[in-house]
């Protein structure tokens, strides 16, 4: 999944940069918000976490913003400023959830899960489909037998790709988003060899299953 960082302090959005990238998520960091209309044109983002003390435009402004241009992308707001009025302000004008730093980087993590499957409306921390068991939270996939499927990073971001979206046609474009960053490139026929070798792992407990022209939907094997 490909996570939007808006924050000017580069020690700050390196450390969460880092933290999330470890736990599997792509994320692409910007320092203002001015940066974040460009970034939303041509990507598509499950999440944004938004500093509010930004330079020029602040952060609830980008929050006001967003939300009066219709966007629904889940906005986590993360700020040194901790007042009552500050959170208050900030989820009337549209953030999804407020977290005040310092925080430890488990606590983010799970923050962005939540919202994330919120957004898919995927109640829980664990997905069934056939006989596949998709733990989100222990980011980990288990077949029909019970058995830890050893996936590789890229494969396992597919598969939570897919599974936040299950019985919906994700396309390739989409899929590509969700395993690189923009310091990234990656050939074109990468996505078929990730997902033919996820479909393999997965064996009969699910199947990824290709729509021509249009993507792939992970599916009861």
């Amino acid at each position: 999944m490909r996570i939007l960082l808006v924050e000017d302090d580069s020690l700050v959005s390196d450390a969460i940069t880092r933290g999330l990238v470890g736990t599997g998520y792509v994320v692409d960091p910007v320092p203002d918000a001015e940066s974040v209309a460009a970034r939303l044109a041509d990507t598509h983002y499950d999440l944004a976490i938004v500093d509010l003390g930004l330079p020029g435009e602040d952060g609830l402004s980008l929050v006001r913003k967003l939300r009066r241009s219709g966007s629904s992308l889940p906005l986590l707001i993360v700020t040194a400023r901790d007042g009552l009025d500050d959170r208050i302000n900030a989820l009337d004008l549209g953030a999804d959830d407020y977290l005040v730093k310092p925080f430890a980087l488990p606590e983010l993590a799970a923050r962005c899960r939540a919202l994330i499957r919120r957004a898919t409306a995927a109640a829980a921390n664990e997905i069934v489909i056939g006989g596949l068991r998709i733990d989100l939270s222990g980011r980990r996939a288990l077949n029909a037998a019970g058995e830890v499927l050893e996936l590789t990073r890229r494969e396992w971001s597919i598969l939570e790709c897919l599974a936040h979206h299950s019985g919906r046609v994700v396309s390739k474009e989409r899929l590509t988003q969700a395993i690189t960053g923009w310091s990234e490139d990656i050939s074109g026929n990468a996505i078929e060899v990730h997902v033919s070798r996820l479909r393999s792992k997965l064996g009969g407990s699910a199947t990824v299953r290709g729509i021509r022209g249009l993507g792939y939907r992970l599916e009861d094997g």
